[in-house]
């Protein structure tokens, strides 16, 4: 019984990934159609701006020009998450990777499925805050997020086991 229990919460945190995950691919699909890429839009003033561009590096332009790498990194990553979270009796825990998968399934799929093609596909970000802050999308305020609960629960001293 304790078994199907915690199956079921899983797939309702699983549930949450693909929710965040539509959400994200939702807003690449709206840039796309809306905005003029290399522009930058005032969302809200000068603090969020709108300005379409397509990334082929990691976070802060690291690794410029090695999609294909990230690629590989993103789906061991992808699994590597899905066995945590099916294994961690934490709600914290799976609720952080669950948010985390998200944001790294939603990048993942633009490096497989958008051009230039499969698996170097480039990125798609949209958002960007003042003082040349890099540009960026759903996928990535979901993994940024999802660090800083990390940070959070290993300080409060919450176990991944736990």
């Amino acid at each position: 019984m304790a078994t199907r229990s915690k199956t079921r919460k899983t797939v309702l945190y699983l549930v949450l990934t693909v929710f965040l995950f539509a959400i994200d691919q939702a807003t690449k699909a709206w840039a796309l159609s809306t905005l003029p890429p290399f522009q930058g839009k005032p969302f809200i003033g000068e603090v969020l701006k709108f300005y379409l561009v397509w990334n082929d590096s990691a976070a802060f332009s690291i690794g410029f020009g090695a999609t294909w790498i990230f690629t590989i990194i993103s789906s061991v990553a992808t699994l590597v998450v899905i066995w945590l979270m099916l294994r961690t009796p934490s709600k914290a825990w799976r609720l952080t990777l669950a948010i985390l998968l998200a944001g790294v399934v939603g990048n993942l799929a633009d490096r497989l499925f958008r051009a230039p093609g499969f698996p170097v596909g480039k990125v798609v970000d949209f958002l960007q805050l003042p003082f040349n802050f890099p540009v960026f999308n759903v996928a990535d305020i979901c993994i940024t997020s999802s660090m800083t609960a990390v940070v959070i629960l290993v300080m409060r001293g919450i176990k991944l086991g736990s």
